[in-house]
C-alpha cells in the first residue's frame, strides 16, 4: 500500500501531478512557478520574509470579509446545535460553511 501524500503546489495549493522519476515538482504549472519566482524577486533585498504573501488591498479585504462570513457560519452551527435544531437544518448550515471554506481556498 502506497502511503505517500499527494503533493500540493507551493503557490496555489492545487494538487501537483505525479511524475515518474527525478526531483519532485513543487508547482502544478509553469504559471504558478513563474508567480512564485516573481514573488521572491519582489521581496528580495527587503525586510519582508521570503515566504510572505503579498496581496492587493482589495484581495485582503475580500479575505477579511470571507473570514467574517466563516466565523458567522460556524456560530450559526453552534447556536443551532445548542437549540436542538433539526438535523436537516444543521446539515444545511454545515453545507454553507463548507462552501465558504472552499471559496477561501481559492481566494489566492
Amino acid at each position: 500500500m502506497d502511503t505517500r501524500r499527494q503533493a500540493t503546489c507551493r503557490w496555489c495549493q492545487s494538487p501537483v501531478p505525479e511524475q515518474g522519476r527525478g526531483r519532485p515538482r513543487k508547482y502544478c504549472s509553469h504559471s504558478c512557478r513563474q508567480r512564485a519566482y516573481e514573488q521572491r524577486n519582489r521581496v528580495s533585498g527587503t525586510s519582508i520574509p521570503a515566504d510572505a504573501v503579498i496581496m492587493r488591498p482589495e484581495k485582503a479585504e475580500q479575505l477579511t470579509d470571507l473570514l467574517f462570513e466563516l466565523r458567522c457560519a460556524a456560530e450559526d452551527i453552534a447556536t443551532a446545535a445548542e437549540e436542538d435544531s433539526p438535523p436537516a437544518e444543521i446539515r444545511d448550515l454545515c453545507t454553507e460553511l463548507v462552501t465558504l471554506a472552499r471559496r477561501a481556498e481559492h481566494l489566492r
